[in-house]
């Protein structure tokens, strides 16, 4: 990679990871089921400009109900009641992992040993986090991240299946991602209504102001669409093995951001087990020389994001 890739790679992986801290600053008074129907509200609006994908219906759906409504409905939620910004960040990698092993199953594609060893250290790495969370992190906010990462995971197999290619033409991840927000903005509305109640939701939109207008443009605009394009372009000019490990600096960004301005310090346990998972992602990414990418282990960051030991990324 140039020098002004690896900026640019930087630079997109540094949005990824502050994106958690502006979700949390700006969900405040807001429903999480209602915040995330607005923010794919604004990101399905760029159809107007972005060309459908080359993909079908059921696969935008798919990818839609998956990584987009089942993975920030989800992770929302999980910070909404009480999960630290680096955390959900640190958790949400684990989507690489159940990418690997479902991608396994469905896709039938045998993990190479490296992928294999990548899983081993991502598993113990997750036990790690969940032994030492300590009373910070309530135990039903872990899991909602954990399951937002299984979310994003199953819509990556989907993506995958359908031959979705990050950053080449229609079929690019962009394309794909600004489609299948479509999908999400009515269920999401629909679901706040059921869950969080009519007069929660009409307080929430009562109450959506400038802070909330200013993180849902930093996390539709910064990091969905310009974030996507740049991510797209840096896939288009450099292998995904150079490119994808990047990504990987997105929960450090997002752990160090939120213990300087919010003053949410990690526990020892919860950085020994970050090292330990996201120590496996980069493993799992890893190819031998001379061999083919994996094409199952991709990193996809946190945003309606890519794919992240995919070949592409969403945060």
């Amino acid at each position: 990679m140039s020098r002004r890739d690896m900026i640019l790679a930087a630079t997109v992986a540094s949005l990824w990871g502050f994106n958690f801290v502006v979700i949390d600053w700006g969900m405040r008074g807001i429903p999480p089921l209602l915040f995330v129907a607005i923010r794919f509200l604004v990101v399905a609006a760029m159809i107007v400009v972005v060309p459908r994908p080359a993909a079908s219906w059921r696969t935008i759906v798919g990818v839609g109900l998956f990584m987009s409504l089942g993975q920030f409905g989800l992770l929302y939620t999980s910070m909404a009641l009480g999960l630290q910004p680096g955390l959900a960040a640190l958790l949400l990698q684990a989507q690489a992992v159940f990418t690997i092993v479902i991608a396994a199953g469905v896709l039938r594609e045998r993990p190479t040993p490296m992928q294999v060893a990548g899983v081993a250290l991502g598993v113990i790495g997750l036990a790690v986090v969940a032994a030492g969370r300590g009373g910070d992190a309530p135990a039903l906010a872990v899991a909602l991240a954990l399951a937002a990462a299984l979310s994003w995971a199953i819509g990556n197999v989907i993506s995958r299946r359908a031959g979705v290619v990050s950053g080449r033409g229609r079929l690019g991840s962009l394309s794909l991602t600004v489609w299948s927000a479509l999908v999400v903005p009515v269920p999401a509305l629909a679901l706040s209504f059921a869950v969080e109640g009519p007069a929660v939701v009409v307080g929430g939109i009562a109450a959506f102001g400038g802070r909330a207008a200013v993180s849902t443009f930093y996390t539709a605009v910064l990091c969905t669409i310009i974030g996507y394009a740049i991510f797209n372009g840096l896939l288009g000019r450099n292998r995904s093995a150079a490119v994808v490990p990047w990504v990987l600096l997105a929960p450090v960004v997002a752990m160090a951001s939120a213990a300087l301005l919010l003053g949410q310090i990690p526990t020892v346990a919860e950085v020994a087990g970050g090292v330990l998972l996201v120590g496996g992602v980069l493993v799992a990414s890893l190819r031998r020389r001379g061999g083919a990418v994996p094409p199952a282990s991709s990193v996809a960051a946190p945003v309606p994001a890519p794919t992240t030991p995919r070949g592409r990324a969403h945060s």
